[in-house]
């Protein structure tokens, strides 16, 4: 295999890493609008009561799913900057040299946590569990 092939070959392993990385987040959204719709559900079969701790019950696993994929989305991010590195390779030792991504100011987890697009997501969540604990506390 020569070294344009290596070259190839390496962008395509680190590209599966990404699409893995991708699928882990998308899951994880997937699950979390799961527990958004069971505690809608459980919410509003308590007819108010103990509902105080039904919204902590639930808004535990939604933060822990929001760390989750502020994870999965900043090994992605990180994993990218490995490809990047290795396209402008001319030959490869097929490293995934994360520490050096490490290094870069934009790559670190705080700032994929609190991405816009996952803080919308899950700020959203929180806040409809609350307003239906809310609604439904003011039907009493």
């Amino acid at each position: 295999m020569d070294d344009k092939e290596q070259v190839i070959k390496h962008l395509e392993i680190t590209q599966g890493v990404v699409n893995r990385l991708a699928g882990n987040s998308f899951s994880i959204k997937s699950w979390s609008m799961a527990i958004l719709a069971a505690a809608i559900f459980f919410i509003a079969r308590s007819n108010g009561s103990h509902s105080e701790y039904l919204i902590l019950v639930f808004l535990i696993p939604i933060v822990g799913f929001w760390l989750l994929d502020g994870y999965f989305l900043w090994q992605e991010r990180l994993f990218r900057g490995v490809y990047d590195d290795v396209r402008q390779q001319e030959k490869t030792d097929f490293k995934m040299d994360i520490p050096t991504q490490f290094k870069k100011d934009n790559n670190k987890l705080i700032n994929s946590v609190c991405s816009l697009t996952l803080g919308v997501f899950y700020i959203f969540e929180m806040v409809f569990i609350v307003a239906v604990f809310f609604m439904l506390r003011g039907t009493e």
